[in-house]
């Protein structure tokens, strides 16, 4: 199986995963989910050990993961008696073995390089490839290719979570745009929401003109928000002072989260209502409907306040489009597919004659027509393939080796 989950935040795709992953289990094999970050990874852990009830061992591995507890999980991968593990990139370690990898889960799938995920596939025993599963809120423009040429098979969550509300989306600009959205957060704020400021930098850069996390929230807790409670969030804090101002956030304790993309994904607020995102340019389409993605998940309503260009056709579709599989098709579109097979994730791919996505129908009947050949002949061994099998060892360097999804 190399198969892409796709469903909006909340619509159930950590459920499939664990259903994948319990088959393997069943089998005698291993299971493993990488996430993106601690947070989610953290967050994934307590929703799959709260799912399973304590009947199976499910461990954490993370870069914060104590030397002692390490080497245990460790002895108990690489032996088979740990069937089930939630971690970050910190499976991919060349210290990590299992004794079995028969499936792999990545969320958030569009935040791994191509070659992050293949280095998990190849944590499998020599000669095997396990199953992957894929999971996201927002294909790429690659991903959505790919599952165009046939790569990977797809399964959409189409239903929204109950009670997920739309959100407002305005793309603005100017000092007077500013005061209101100043003035219309602190409003919230007196009804008894919160909200989130979203800044591209953590530092200030002279080659990055961009409002920094640091700076912006040390100017705003002094002058627009003197009056709130503000904390602040990023990366490259101690993982406690992470949880404290998430936690704090969280409790409404805090109005005001001054925030990097961290947040991007396995942040849950119900009472947040607004989001307010500097430099917007700065980020693609995916990130900045996942980062929307943070507010309307209560029962008021809310709006998500993007500060760039309005004439910046990415700001414009994000602004016009609430669908994050309509907003995937756009991001193909304005950005292209990238290598199909290669490594490249942006960028249009290196055809001839044909463009996407207006030959999709065109695409599609040739994937048909690959799929029947590969049937008949999936090493392209017959005489009437020789030509093609040298054309594309010839071009892509493999030995049709399996594809990275």
């Amino acid at each position: 199986m190399q198969r892409l989950l796709m469903g909006e935040v909340g619509s159930g795709k950590t459920v499939v995963a664990l259903e994948a992953m319990l088959r393997a289990v069943e089998n005698g094999a291993q299971a493993a989910l990488m996430a993106p970050t601690e947070t989610l990874a953290e967050q994934h852990h307590r929703t799959l050990d709260e799912l399973v009830g304590g009947t199976l061992p499910l461990e954490l591995l993370t870069g914060s993961t104590s030397a002692a507890r390490r080497r245990d999980l460790l002895d108990r991968l690489a032996s088979g008696q740990l069937q089930l593990v939630v971690g970050t990139h910190a499976l991919i370690e060349d210290t990590v073995e299992f004794r079995d990898l028969a499936l792999v889960v990545v969320d958030e799938q569009h935040r791994f390089g191509v070659r992050q995920r293949a280095a998990l596939d190849a944590k499998a025993r020599d000669g095997l490839v396990p199953h992957s599963l894929h999971m996201t809120a927002t294909p790429i423009p690659r991903t959505l290719s790919l599952t165009a040429y046939g790569d990977l098979d797809a399964t959409v969550l189409r239903e929204l979570p109950k009670g997920r509300r739309p959100v407002e989306t305005f793309v603005v600009d100017g000092a007077r745009a500013r005061a209101r959205a100043y003035e219309r957060i602190r409003e919230e704020i007196a009804a008894g929401r919160q909200c989130f400021v979203v800044c591209p930098l953590v530092e200030e850069s002279e080659a990055l003109q961009a409002r920094a996390a640091t700076v912006e929230f040390e100017r705003l807790r002094t002058t627009e928000f003197r009056d709130q409670r503000v904390e602040l969030i990023h990366g490259q804090l101690p993982s406690k002072q992470k949880a404290a101002a998430m936690e704090a956030f969280a409790k409404g304790e805090a109005d005001v989260l001054v925030a990097t993309s961290v947040i991007e994904v396995g942040i849950d607020v119900p009472n947040a209502t607004v989001m307010l995102i500097e430099a917007a340019e700065r980020y693609g389409l995916s990130q900045l409907h996942q980062l929307r993605g943070r507010v309307g998940r209560g029962e008021h309503g809310s709006l998500c306040i993007l500060f760039g260009d309005p004439r910046l056709p990415r700001l414009e579709a994000i602004a016009n489009e609430r669908d994050g599989f309509r907003l995937a098709e756009v991001d193909l579109e304005l950005r292209g597919a990238g290598d199909v097979l290669g490594t490249r994730q942006h960028g249009l791919p290196d055809f001839r004659v044909a463009r996407l996505p207006e030959d999709t129908e065109l695409l599609v009947r040739a994937r048909d027509r690959a799929d029947a050949i590969l049937l008949a002949d999936p090493r392209l061994e017959e005489p009437e393939h020789a030509l093609l099998r040298e054309a594309v060892v010839a071009r892509f360097g493999s030995e049709l080796d399996p594809i990275p999804a």
